[in-house]
């Protein structure tokens, strides 16, 4: 099963680590990564850009609004994900324990869901 590992962060925590703390954690990161790659659990994996520079968009009404930044008002934002493979959501809990970053922010797991491919005859 596929499993999606949304980072949260709080950016002043962020903001508080050192220059050396976050090299030491970009380092972590990555080869944690890797060593998932390799185990065949990783699927993809990455960082994003500031809350800043987000564009949140909605259609109501056949009308197209877009406001500046996330939605949200909250101390913590998405500051990255992971899509992993897994066993189960014991495996996956397991996998996503082990993310670095998680010592400073949190891992939001959830399970993809199977969407039939109604596109295909059979």
């Amino acid at each position: 099963m596929k499993y999606l590992c949304q980072v949260w962060l709080d950016e002043r925590v962020m903001q508080a680590l050192s220059e050396a703390e976050k090299r030491d954690l970009d380092r972590q990161s990555m080869a944690y990564d890797l060593e998932l790659t390799e185990r065949g659990h990783l699927l993809l994996a990455s960082p994003l850009a500031a809350p800043e520079t987000a564009l949140t968009l909605r259609v109501r009404e056949g009308k197209l609004s877009t406001t500046d930044g996330p939605y949200a008002e909250s101390r913590e934002h998405l500051g990255g994900f992971l899509l992993i493979e897994a066993r189960d959501f014991t495996e996956a809990t397991e996998i996503a324990s082990h993310v670095p970053i998680a010592r400073y922010g949190s891992i939001e797991l959830r399970a993809l869901c199977d969407i039939p491919d109604h596109g295909q005859e059979q």
